[in-house]
């Protein structure tokens, strides 16, 4: 087989591509939601206090992957270098240059010449304003959309992980496991899952990790009916009783022969988790009981929006953005659940 046949999709998934290509609300939403995702992955490249480059007597300095002194530059003081002070800009000989981001602050950086009482409204240096600490409303944008998406991968894929395993044990052995599984799982998703999250978060320091594990306790059930129906349904065919009779082990049998018919439902959801658990962590940040203070948060900025009502460009941004990302995750998933679905056609 050649290099590049190895990689060839089969016609049914062929089809299936082709089906989501043809949805072009899908598609599009698809780009959209990659290319500023992907913008937020570099957003240190994007929104940064620190220079991204300096040429100073023909040598190179990269400032935001290593901090330079004053000395380096020829000062007096043992000390990291302001590249914002004009003491700094006399140290730098003729001919040199500073290449600054395109946005020249970062999340957490404090900006005090301000034309006005923070949170100050949008300018040429901040373009959506400032909080109400005098931070850039762009910046804090751009890191806590990595942060919300980067979140809400973790808790779907190790969700999915787990709510497929237990669907699978569930749906192969049955009897008493399986019954026992489905009591356990009525009481655990009857409980109220945002006040205990907030419970739990009151008890601990709140912080990423934390936040994930916390999320992954209920996470992981919507994924274990439809697996669990597949493997009910698929458990007593004719292939599946030869291979157990032929001495196949069953966790080949449940994972290489049966989990892939699981798949198809199974993926079809994963959008729709994915926008679920990010609006899990918005929620529990714009209450006061998710991410540690100082850090990125949309969550943090709707609860500054609705704290500085004479501020309207806090609430419209952190209202657009969670819009715009969800939105656009939601018509992803429509377009993969057409996708997988026999009876679309183009």
């Amino acid at each position: 087989m050649s290099y590049t046949g190895r990689f060839q999709m089969s016609p049914v998934n062929r089809q299936r591509w082709q089906r989501f290509k043809a949805n072009r609300r899908a598609w599009w939403s698809l780009w959209i939601f990659g290319i500023v995702f992907a913008i937020s992955m570099v957003s240190e490249l994007v929104a940064n206090d620190q220079p991204l480059l300096i040429r100073d007597e023909g040598r190179f300095y990269f400032p935001i992957f290593a901090t330079y002194t004053e000395t380096d530059f020829g000062g007096d003081f043992d000390f990291p270098a302001n590249y914002r002070d004009p003491y700094f800009q006399e140290l730098l000989g003729e001919g040199s240059w500073i290449l600054w981001p395109p946005i020249p602050f970062s999340y957490n950086t404090i900006h005090y010449d301000l034309p006005s009482p923070a949170p100050s409204p949008p300018t040429t240096k901040n373009w959506l304003g400032t909080d109400d600490k005098g931070r850039d409303v762009l910046a804090n944008v751009l890191y806590g959309f990595r942060i919300s998406v980067l979140f809400g991968f973790a808790a779907t894929g190790i969700s999915a992980v787990i709510g497929v395993a237990a669907g699978a044990v569930q749906g192969y052995y049955g009897g008493r496991l399986d019954l026992f599984m489905q009591r356990f799982m009525e009481v655990w998703g009857s409980m109220p899952t945002l006040f205990i999250l907030i419970i739990l978060m009151s008890i601990v320091t709140p912080n990423f990790w934390w936040l994930l594990v916390v999320v992954l306790l209920f996470g992981w059930m919507g994924f274990v009916g439809v697996v669990r129906a597949e493997f009910l349904r698929t458990r007593n065919f004719e292939y599946v009783l030869s291979a157990r009779a032929m001495g196949m082990s069953d966790r080949r049998l449940m994972f290489r022969h049966i989990l892939p018919n699981a798949m198809v439902a199974t993926l079809t959801f994963l959008p729709f988790t994915l926008s679920g658990s990010i609006t899990i962590l918005t929620s529990l940040d714009f209450l006061g009981f998710g991410m540690p203070p100082g850090s990125p948060s949309l969550g943090l900025l709707l609860a500054q929006g609705k704290a500085n009502i004479q501020a309207p460009w806090l609430g419209f941004t952190a209202f657009f953005i969670v819009g715009f990302m969800l939105t656009t995750l939601i018509f992803v998933g429509e377009g993969v659940r057409d996708a997988f679905d026999p009876r679309k056609s183009f």
